[in-house]
Parts: structure tokens; sequence; C-alpha cells
């Protein structure tokens, strides 16, 4: 089903958690809204779920109006954070609920909730209670559950951000195929970066109540068209002027820093001293300042140009030369 969100509004008092939002989500996608605390990407899905009324603007979902249908009118499926489990219930009733209250035939039931906890990794786990899951498992046994209705629309409000890196990292492989499988049309709400480049096939990037930039997470990240979405999409530095992305910037021992490709030059060779040198795992985080101006900045390079520059811990001090590639956006 495609989602269709028009010229919302939504206020709290003077504060505006919306503020004109229009937004496009293709049938079959998995769309992340992005964006930092406060960005109004967890009211936009309240919105289009019916948990949340705009003052104005419209909702459409497969070319309906929803605007003032109840969420379970709208034929959705939710996971939140902090997942409300009746920890009463086996996980086996706990994914039928849904199926139980439409008083759908057992037999229907019973296949359901056995093909769902089959494709979740559930499926030696319908008679153990949520108490005895991990957090992982309790937030799987939450999307076969949402999914247990065959819903036109799963909503997702940042399902794993209580989780640890690991988890978080397994699951997201796991959304991923769980998708491509099901097909139903996905919007979750992350403030993860990663997450979001990682997961979705579109992003919308939002601050302040507005819509930054939708689209790829290689259009957003390649061509950012604003300088708050080239930051939140991965860190930035500054060289020579130029707003560039650390691991853009290239390192010599000398000034022939030649430019293979098509690539277009963002900036001029500088000299630079080097502040400090950290090795985080396969990367390694350069620190320099310009030896002519003093500004501080940022490269981020692989462990195997490091090594082939001759850098270590014991490097500060040392003059090494930078330059970077343009990337560009449209503010």
């Amino acid at each position: 089903m495609t989602i269709s969100v028009s010229h919302a509004v939504k206020r709290y008092g003077d504060f505006r958690a919306l503020d004109d939002v229009s937004v496009e989500i293709p049938e079959g996608s998995l769309t992340a809204l992005l964006g930092p605390s406060g960005s109004g990407k967890s009211t936009l899905l309240r919105t289009i779920a019916g948990l949340e009324t705009p003052d104005s603007g419209t909702v459409t979902i497969d070319g309906r109006d929803v605007t003032h249908l109840s969420p379970q009118d709208r034929g959705i499926g939710f996971v939140f954070q902090h997942y409300a489990a009746f920890k009463h219930m086996t996980v086996r009733d706990n994914v039928a609920f849904g199926l139980t209250v439409r008083r759908r035939p057992k037999a229907e039931i019973t296949a359901r909730v056995d093909e769902l906890l089959e494709i979740v990794g559930l499926a030696g786990y319908q008679t153990r209670y949520p108490a005895q899951l991990s957090g992982g498992q309790r937030q799987r046994m939450a999307l076969a559950r949402a999914l247990a209705p065959n819903p036109g629309v799963l909503l997702l409000d940042e399902p794993f951000g209580a989780l640890d890196a690991k988890v978080r990292e397994d699951l997201r492989t796991w959304l991923r195929h769980m998708h491509e499988e099901f097909t139903v049309t996905t919007v979750l709400v992350t403030h993860d970066q990663e997450e979001a480049l990682d997961v979705a096939d579109r992003i919308a990037v939002l601050s302040a109540g507005h819509i930054e930039q939708t689209g790829t997470p290689a259009e957003l990240y390649d061509r950012p068209a604003t300088p708050f979405v080239q930051s939140f999409l991965g860190h930035v530095t500054e060289l020579d002027g130029q707003t560039v992305r650390p691991h853009d910037i290239r390192l010599g021992l000398t000034s022939d820093l030649a430019v293979p490709g098509n690539e277009v030059p963002a900036t001029a060779v500088r000299e630079a001293v080097i502040d400090r040198v950290a090795v985080l795992g396969f990367e390694v985080r350069v620190e320099l300042k310009d030896a002519v101006t003093g500004v501080p900045f940022t490269a981020q390079i692989t462990r195997g140009d490091a090594n082939a520059l001759g850098l270590s811990e014991d490097s500060a001090g040392s003059h090494l030369y930078a330059r970077a590639t343009e990337l560009g956006h449209g503010a």
C-alpha cells in the first residue's frame, strides 16, 4: 500500500512538531524516517498510524483518506521500542492475539502462527513466556505479532533502540530479509544513521518538523541537498574551507596527490601537522591541523593506508599532505 502525507501540521501548544510535512512512501518500500530527537519523526509515524490527528493536512493509505480514522481501521501493524507483550500469555498466544480477536478459524490461526514463528526464528519457543526471552527474541515476537493479521502497512518506532549493538546489527540483517519475504510497506523511525543506511531502501531526513530530503540511501549520502543532511548522514570535517567527509580525504607523504578517475578535486593539496592517530579497528582516524591556517580537520583511512604512510600512535608532530574530493550539496 502506498502512503501519502500531504501538508501535515501538528502543534503542541506553540511547538510545531510537524510543519507542513509532505511525503510519499511507495508501496512495498522500507522507508526510514531519520532525524535527531525532536525532529518530528515519531510524530509523523504516529500521524500515519492514527495515534495522532494532524491539525491540518491529510493522510492517505492506498488512495483512501484515513486522516480521521482510528488505528484499528487503517490496516496497519505496529512495533515500538518497548514492546508491551502480554506477560501472562505464551509466545504462541501473543502472536495469535490479533487473529484471535478477529475471530479467525482456529486452524488458520495455528497455521499462520507456526509460519511466522518459523520465519522469525522462534519455532521452538511457542510455550515460553515473554520473561523467558531475550530482548532480541521479544522484538522478533513483536514483529511476528504485528505481521500476523497481514497488515498492509508495518510501522516500526525505534524497534531496536533498547538493545545492545550486536543484537541491533543482527536484527537489522533479519529485518531486511523479512521485508524481502513479505514486501509489506514498512516505515521505520530511527535516529541511527547507520541503521537507516543499512536497512532502508528509501530515507526521509527530518529536522525541526520539516522534511529536509527524501531519496535512496545512495542519493542522500552522495548528493545531500542541505548541509544538515550532509552532516547527519555521517561525520563531516572542514578542509581548505570545504565541508567534506573524513574518508574522502587522501593523505600522502608528498604533495603529489593525484585524484583518480573522474573525481573532481574539492580542495587544493594542503600541508598538515598530525595531532593524533587513533586506531579504530579496521579504520584509522588521523586528527590534523592545516600547517598554514591551523584549522583542525580529521581524515579517516584504512589500516593498510596508515601502514603505508608509516603512521602510528607516536606520529604526532609529523607532517603529511592532504586533499579531499568534492561532495557538494544543494545549499
